[in-house]
């Protein structure tokens, strides 16, 4: 099983950046798959969910309206789409996989990908 995280990379504020995160060794439908962040000196934060089964979408509120997540079954790859970045929002971004239906604690997800650096800043 793993996960391969990418698309981060430099942004100025207020800019758009979609991370992609590609699944192998397991069907995606049957996972959750959750996005993660962590910046430097901070815990892990949880941003997202997308259910397994019916792809339903779940969001920490503070990502609402500003983040989208989603997924291609056919390409075995979820992607989160961050729109009106900010400073604050710069870390390393992971997706990670859980075999629960949804859930936002960390400990809860079996597979994680490697990360992917995003930067806003001007």
């Amino acid at each position: 099983v793993q996960l391969q995280a990418s698309g981060g990379g430099l942004v100025q504020p207020g800019g758009s950046l979609r991370l992609s995160c590609v699944v192998s060794g397991f069907t995606l439908g049957y996972y959750a798959i959750g996005w993660f962040r962590q910046a430097p000196g901070k815990e892990r934060e949880w941003l997202s969910c997308i259910s397994s089964r019916d792809g339903s979408t779940h969001y920490a509120d503070s990502m609402k309206g500003r983040f989208t997540v989603s997924r291609d079954n056919a390409k075995n790859t979820v992607y989160l789409q961050m729109n009106s970045l900010l400073p604050e929002d710069t870390a390393i971004y992971f997706c990670a996989a859980t075999n629960l239906y949804y859930s936002d604690y960390a400990p809860e997800y079996d597979y994680w990908g490697q990360g992917t650096q995003v930067t806003v800043s001007s």
